[in-house]
């Protein structure tokens, strides 16, 4: 099974829980993302016959690794070829246990696996590359569904399993069905893993002031709260910021289904649901026009404007040609789908003059990645980091725009 770090950075964690693993721990402990990434691939097609299953947190980790795999098969193919990993993995306590796994030079493997990349063909590479492979697993609700269908794609007929809830603060639920895609997940709430209580959320109401919370006994199918929980640990009465909707009970626990992430405050015009709506009708005419795909984006709503004004900012996938004049005019071509998409709050807004335009800005490829790398450095965990998508920091603001390289409003 291929190993990510969330479950072992504490230090209070068995390694002999985690003896089915194919990195060695000096990797899954490794302090530069992407590399670990590199040698997580090397030692997993080291043992590619004994991979039986693929699971990460979050369905971005894995879309990623692919990501590296695409873009560096032949370089892994020479390592494979030459017995040790590229100078490139200058952790030496990284690359010995990477050298160990590989066992000398795999001359026959490294033939096995350019010829399976070499075709640049991508769908269900899962198979192709881990015959034995039974599923993947990782969280692919919420912000994370963003990357379902990319996942899928590389999964090709491989099941691909969706994730319990678990928040840092304590698990909320269980997921009953994991087979499921992320529009028809749902999560059984477990009455003892805290104790729960929900904030009634209402999408035209600007703020919580007057509405009381009630306990899972007085929850009722089809509205929506925010949860609240109080832990074994200390949180009391702790707002996780997630909006679920109640769609039924399994017994008499309530049945749940992640919807967004809460707005922050009132001054909000969008949420995080209305963002990935608003960019799926974007992305397919993006996609049209310019026969290339989004792979990520974030929007930010600046006050200091006046009126304020939203940025919604994307990345393109490696290869796109948006410097050209041409393809400037085609990107403001999808920029009404974008701003039509983008819900009734601010829609209301805009038509009222309270709101200014969109602005859209294109980022350089691998704009989100370096944000990433920044995040960690700062002290995110590596497992753990979402891209953001509502930026409520303007630092990140300004560290986007400096890998902007065309702005339409």
């Amino acid at each position: 099974m291929a190993a990510s770090t969330y479950p072992l950075q504490s230090g209070n964690v068995s390694w002999s829980q985690f003896s089915f693993v194919v990195s060695p721990r000096e990797v899954i402990l490794g302090s530069h993302v992407e590399r670990q990434m590199y040698c997580h691939l090397l030692c997993g097609i080291r043992n590619c016959d004994l991979l039986d299953a693929i699971r990460a947190p979050y369905a971005v980790g894995l879309v990623k690794v692919f990501s590296v795999l695409e873009s560096k098969w032949e370089q892994l193919c020479r390592d494979l070829e030459d017995g040790f990993p590229s100078l490139e993995i200058s952790d030496s306590a990284m690359r010995d246990s990477v050298i160990e796994v590989l066992g000398g030079p795999q001359v026959d493997l490294a033939k096995r696996v350019r010829a399976v990349c070499e075709g640049n063909n991508w769908g269900g590479i899962v198979s192709k590359l881990w015959p034995n492979v039974r599923y993947v697993r990782c969280v692919t609700t919420g912000s994370m569904e963003q990357y379902y269908p990319k996942l899928k794609y590389y999964a090709g007929e491989i099941p691909l399993l969706g994730g319990d809830y678990f928040a840092s603060e304590c698990c909320v639920g269980i997921n009953m069905d994991i087979m499921q895609p992320p529009d028809k997940t749902r999560f059984v709430l477990l009455p003892t893993a805290a104790y729960f209580e929900f904030l009634p959320f209402d999408m035209n109401e600007a703020e919580a002031t007057g509405r009381e919370t009630v306990d899972i006994s007085g929850v009722e199918v089809g509205k929506m709260y925010e949860v609240v929980v109080t832990t074994y640990r200390g949180f009391y009465r702790y707002l996780l910021g997630d909006v679920v909707r109640v769609v039924g009970f399994y017994n008499l626990s309530p049945l749940v289904e992640f919807v967004m992430r809460a707005p922050k405050g009132p001054g909000e015009i969008i949420t995080e649901r209305d963002l990935m709506s608003a960019m799926q009708s974007f992305q397919l005419v993006f996609e049209n026009v310019m026969a290339t795909e989004i792979t990520e984006f974030a929007s930010f709503l600046d006050m200091e404007l006046s009126p304020k004004q939203l940025k919604v900012f994307v990345e393109a996938r490696e290869g796109s040609r948006l410097m050209q004049e041409e393809s400037v005019v085609a990107v403001r071509r999808c920029y009404s789908s974008l701003e039509d998409g983008l819900g009734s709050i601010y829609k209301v807004q805009r038509d009222r003059g309270e709101a200014g335009p969109l602005i859209l800005s294109v980022v350089k490829p691998g704009s989100f990645d370096r944000l990433s790398q920044v995040a960690i450095a700062n002290g995110a965990s590596a497992g753990q980091y979402k891209p953001p998508k509502i930026i409520r920091n303007r630092e990140v603001v300004h560290f986007l725009e400096g890998f902007t390289v065309v702005t339409i409003s």
